[in-house]
This record gives structure tokens, C-alpha cells and sequence, in this order.
């Protein structure tokens, strides 16, 4: 194990560092000082168990006073009450109780499934985020948002609860299939969008050594992405200010992925086709010049992300918004850019929603 970077992620009490680095699940003092004593639930999914299940149990069984298995079948679809139920079974009959512990390996789907897991056992327990994939690395794992899907929205049911350590092996990511990698690389662009334009930059100008995985340029990526979203996280937990600025591109995108059916379009996919409508709304309310989403639209297109939603009638469109969590009475409530590099959240009126929608479809 190289010594990893760490962040910290800054909540007083409620403190917690991110380690980013290469063989952290070969060996790693700090995570296994969590586990130290505890009876342990390693929840995975189907794809990712076979690669690094028995690594991580390998780590934590000599410190830990139990170590238990949990796997998912792999899939948006697993984000869903029959899981969360199946997996409290398996930690019921294994005897956890409120001082054992969650692991998350996995990507963004497991850790939302498995962190609600750990939030709502016996009242919410501590668990650690072990992201798998660029997207959960750089984004989702990042935050304490955990949570299930429902039939009407995504990410409807859940709890904002924070983990105790993020443990962000960079040398996973060299399973990752090609599109899982493009898929987090939307994230990494939202991060540059939102908040950083040169990095954004430096993003687009990387994003050849990226889509290769090479180690540095993704080293650079997650550092930034995680520094952004950590600073966000630090200075509003619970999304009542500027953590809205993270969703650039999630309530269009949010209505691609319930419209198509959960697991149909990448998370990553679905963000990287909303934010090209949130800049348009940004640029026709006047609050972006167009050259601005012309270098967004560049770097999405670089990364082999699509840039036009699947063609349903606006309408769909409308009704999937209109119940997405960030609605305010029904009203959706969109993050644009006043610039690259600058967030800010408004509402706008439904004829300039349909335009920007009916343009982007394709």
C-alpha cells in the first residue's frame, strides 16, 4: 500500500477522512481500526463481490469479531425495498447488532442501498464507503445521501447518514468496464462545471489519458472532485443552500433514468444529457454565453457521453420532474450556471423548460 492522500471531510463531531490511493484493500490500519472488535457486514454486488469480497474480508477478519458476506444481484434495480429487506435478514441472522458495522464495496447503487442499510438497522449503525467506481469514488460516496428508489421517483425513500471512512482504491478502477468509466467521468465534469473552470479545463485536456485509465490523470481527478464535493458537504450537509449545486443536470437527468426504467441509462449517462439542457436554460435565461456551454458540451462529447435524451414527448418529461425530490410543491427547481465554474438555483417558466427539452432530443 502507497500512503494514501487524505481529505477530511469537516462536521464537527461527525468528522470523517477519505483516503485516496493505490492498494488500500491490501492493507490499511485506519480501516481496519473501524472494524477493530466489531462484527462486520461486507454488502457487494453480484459483479463486484467475485473481484474483491474475499480481499476485503482477507483485511478486516484478523481484527474483526465477525465477518459476513452480504451480495446483491448487480443493477439500478437492487435500489429497492426487497434488497434493503433481504440484506437486514442476513444481518439479523448473523447476529449484528448497534455497534457492528456496514462496508459499501461497490458502486454508487451498492453504496446507497448498503449506507440505508446501515442507517436504518436498529437506528442506524456506522458504516464505511468502499467505492468501486469512478462515479461512486468521485461523487457518490462523498456525503452521507444514502438511500432506495421508488416506482414514482428515483432516490425517494433514504437518509442523509455519514459514513466513518471512504476508502477510494484507485487500482479498482482498472476493472471498471469503459462505459462505467465514462459514465463517472459525467461527475467529473459537473465538478468542473459547477464550481472549478479550469479545472474543468484540465479535465477536458485529460480526458484521452482518462478514458485510458491511466493512474495520475485519474489520481488528479478524484482528488479535485472529492476536494469540491467535500468542501460542498462540509458547508451545507443537508442540502438547504449550496449542496443544490451538485444536482447541475439531475432533474433532467433524474427523468431520463425513471422514463427509461432504472439501469436502462447509466446514472453518469443521464447527468451528461441533463446538463446539456441545464446550460441551454442557463445560456436562454440569460445567465451563460453560449461559448460556455459549447467547451461543456465538448468535454461531454470527449468522455463518449451522450448529449441528447431519448426522444419521448416533452410532456413525460414534465410529468418525471414535477416528482423529482428537488421539486418545490410540485415545481421543479433547476441548477444553472451563471458561467463555468458558477452555480446558482432558480425556477423558469414551463414554455422555456419545453423548448430547451424539445431541442435536446434525439
Amino acid at each position: 500500500m502507497s500512503d494514501p492522500q487524505i481529505l477530511t471531510v469537516d462536521l464537527g463531531a461527525r468528522s470523517y477522512d477519505i483516503q485516496v490511493g493505490h492498494g488500500l484493500l491490501e492493507a490499511n490500519p485506519a480501516f481496519q481500526a473501524v472494524a477493530k472488535g466489531r462484527s462486520v457486514a461486507i454488502v457487494s454486488d453480484s459483479n463486484v463481490d467475485p473481484l474483491y469480497g474475499h480481499q476485503v474480508e482477507l483485511l478486516l477478519a484478523p481484527v474483526a469479531h465477525q465477518v459476513v458476506r452480504i451480495v446483491v444481484p448487480a443493477g439500478e434495480s437492487s435500489k429497492c425495498w426487497e434488497q434493503l429487506d433481504a440484506i437486514h435478514d442476513r444481518m439479523l441472522e448473523a447476529h449484528l447488532d448497534r455497534k457492528s458495522l456496514v462496508v459499501a464495496l461497490g458502486g454508487g447503487v451498492v453504496g446507497d442501498l448498503a449506507g440505508f442499510a446501515a442507517a436504518s438497522f436498529q437506528r442506524g449503525i456506522d458504516f464505511v464507503q468502499v467505492p468501486t467506481s469512478l462515479l461512486a469514488q468521485v461523487d457518490s460516496s462523498v456525503g452521507g445521501k444514502t438511500g432506495i428508489n421508488h416506482r414514482r421517483g428515483k432516490n425517494m425513500v433514504g437518509a442523509f447518514h455519514q459514513p466513518r471512512l471512504v476508502v477510494a482504491d484507485t487500482g479498482v478502477l482498472r476493472t471498471l468496464p469503459p462505459r462505467e468509466l465514462a459514465a463517472g467521468l459525467a461527475e467529473v465534469i459537473k465538478h468542473g462545471a459547477i464550481a472549478d473552470r479550469t479545472y474543468l479545463e484540465q479535465v477536458a485536456a485529460d480526458m484521452p489519458a482518462l478514458l485510458a485509465c491511466d493512474p495520475d490523470a485519474l489520481a488528479r481527478a478524484i482528488l479535485v472532485s472529492m476536494r469540491i464535493k467535500a468542501g460542498v458537504v462540509a458547508a451545507d450537509e443537508r442540502e438547504a443552500g449550496v449542496r443544490a449545486h451538485l444536482n447541475f443536470g439531475h432533474t433532467f437527468g433524474h427523468a431520463v433514468e425513471v422514463g427509461a426504467g432504472y439501469g436502462k441509462w447509466l446514472h453518469g449517462e443521464a447527468v451528461a444529457a441533463g446538463m446539456v439542457m441545464a446550460a441551454d436554460l442557463s445560456v436562454r435565461l440569460g445567465r451563460m454565453p453560449a461559448t460556455d456551454m459549447a467547451v461543456l458540451v465538448q468535454a461531454i462529447e470527449a468522455a463518449g457521453l451522450p448529449v441528447k435524451a431519448p426522444q419521448w414527448p416533452v410532456d413525460d418529461y414534465l410529468r418525471y420532474m414535477s416528482i423529482d425530490k428537488k421539486a418545490d410543491r410540485g415545481t421543479p427547481v433547476f441548477v444553472v450556471l451563471d458561467g463555468l465554474g458558477k452555480a446558482a438555483t432558480t425556477r423558469a417558466d414551463e414554455a422555456l423548460v419545453r423548448e430547451v427539452i424539445a431541442t435536446h432530443l434525439g
